[in-house]
């Protein structure tokens, strides 16, 4: 089994030979969704050369993706994709006011993939699009920023990896914090022993979220083209209170504040703690706030277990604001000899008696992690959180849920994180999709 370190240094190796070069004819599309049949790969994209990109979910992060992108100086936007016709139409003209060209507008993202011209797709789309957003973008050679978490069940995050390995693309998920210089920094002191032999690490999210209310049944507004929306999962009828965010608590759509925020956490810890798949899982807290539809918890407490006595934690509360250390996000480490608290996109190391003894900073935000992105589909980097990478932390919130719906402990595999004799969790593994939406590598 290869550790991040290793696979980080193998595509390192692989990246300049893999990406440099154009491949011959792909096959067949990956997802009978697609609009092409075949494709070819793009151009390769010179060091000297702007990328192309197309981006897909514009209504909220995806439009900070298309400034940040744009403030990079590096990418040409050529589309932007929503189903929401407001969204696509507002963020369009900002695009368009601030480059010397028109980008694009449209409701589905398969015109971004039938376009030759086109280097990579972003996704920032819903949880559900992710994967199977990705897989297809893979199967048209276009190289993929998909937002966090990288998959809506642990089945599509296996074939997001099979899919970039498969086409020889470059896919890299917006866990932006892999990218963040003083969280670098931090997680190579916590690497080199200064705090010891780490054996824990603890981390969370607080935040003080309202009610989503009940909501009813009806039809779509006519700005949203529901049935795109829904994309590859099984159809449901349109509830006035799931588009747009609050999705997220309606596991049909969503894997609740675990895969929204804990992913940013537990990717920090597992990279910290030099850890792949876990032995056990554990779930504690439920729904206890609000009197309305959501169905994920918005208090939970999750334990994992992983080989040589390390473990892990990760501690969501929704509706109270106040986290340890006086954050509401962040995570810590222990060792054997102090530990590094990591606050915003920062740190703190303390020795045994909580002395502070050093302190370290970077800049935060999006633009490094963007540009480790082109760089990586030019050749001259490493992708900081790519796919097999990114699919390993988000396994960690998939089964984080898993433990929590079925209602009990699972004893894992830790070659791939598998459930062990779990009948109920195995039925999580993967999803239901709607017809033809089926991902396939």
């Amino acid at each position: 089994m290869n550790t991040d370190r290793e696979l980080l240094q193998q595509r390192r190796q692989q990246d300049r030979r893999l990406f440099l070069k154009t491949n011959a004819m792909l096959g067949t599309a990956l997802v009978g969704g697609s609009l092409a049949s075949a494709q070819e790969a793009p151009r390769s994209a010179n060091p000297n050369e702007r990328l192309t990109i197309g981006i897909m979910g514009v209504n909220g992060r995806g439009g900070a993706i298309a400034k940040g992108m744009l403030q990079t100086g590096q990418v040409d936007i050529a589309y932007l994709c929503d189903v929401d016709s407001r969204a696509v139409e507002r963020v369009t003209k900002q695009v368009n006011d601030k480059q010397s060209f028109n980008a694009k507008s449209t409701k589905d993202f398969r015109r971004i993939l039938d376009d030759k011209s086109v280097d990579a797709l972003v996704c920032a789309a819903p949880n559900h699009w992710h994967a199977p957003a990705t897989i297809l973008g893979c199967s048209a050679g276009k190289h993929v920023y998909v937002e966090k978490p990288c998959s809506y069940s642990p089945e599509e995050g296996e074939l997001a990896v099979a899919a970039a390995r498969k086409n020889k693309r470059i896919v890299q998920m917006g866990t932006q914090r892999r990218t963040w210089p003083g969280i670098v920094e931090a997680v190579e002191k916590v690497h080199s022993g200064a705090i010891g032999d780490c054996l824990y690490s603890r981390s969370w999210y607080n935040n003080r979220r309202g009610p989503i209310g009940h909501g009813n049944v009806t039809s779509p507004p006519d700005w949203l083209d529901w049935d795109l929306w829904q994309g590859p999962a099984a159809r449901r009828d349109y509830k006035d209170n799931v588009v747009h965010y609050k999705w997220h608590w309606h596991w049909h759509w969503g894997n609740g504040e675990l895969g929204n925020n804990g992913v940013h956490g537990l990717d920090v810890a597992r990279w910290g703690m030099q850890v792949e798949f876990p032995t056990a899982v554990s779930v504690g807290g439920g729904k206890h706030r609000h009197d309305d539809d959501q169905e994920t918890p918005d208090t939970m407490m999750v334990v994992y277990d992983f080989p040589g006595r390390k473990t892990i934690t990760w501690e969501g509360l929704s509706w109270s604001a106040l986290g340890p250390h006086d954050t509401g996000f962040g995570v810590s480490f222990h060792g054997t000899d102090g530990s590094i608290v990591i606050r915003n996109s920062g740190y703190t190391q303390y020795d045994l008696r909580n002395k502070e003894v050093a302190t370290g900073t970077g800049a935060g935000g999006d633009q490094d992690h963007f540009m480790n992105f082109i760089n990586s589909v030019r050749g001259s980097e490493k992708p900081n959180a790519e796919i097999e990478i990114a699919h390993r932390s988000t396994l960690l919130c998939h089964l984080g849920n898993m433990a929590y719906r079925v209602g009990e402990r699972l004893e894992t595999n830790p070659a791939d994180g598998r459930p062990i004799k779990n009948a109920a969790a195995d039925r999580l593994w993967g999803r239901e999709y709607a017809k033809g939406w089926e991902p396939k590598v």
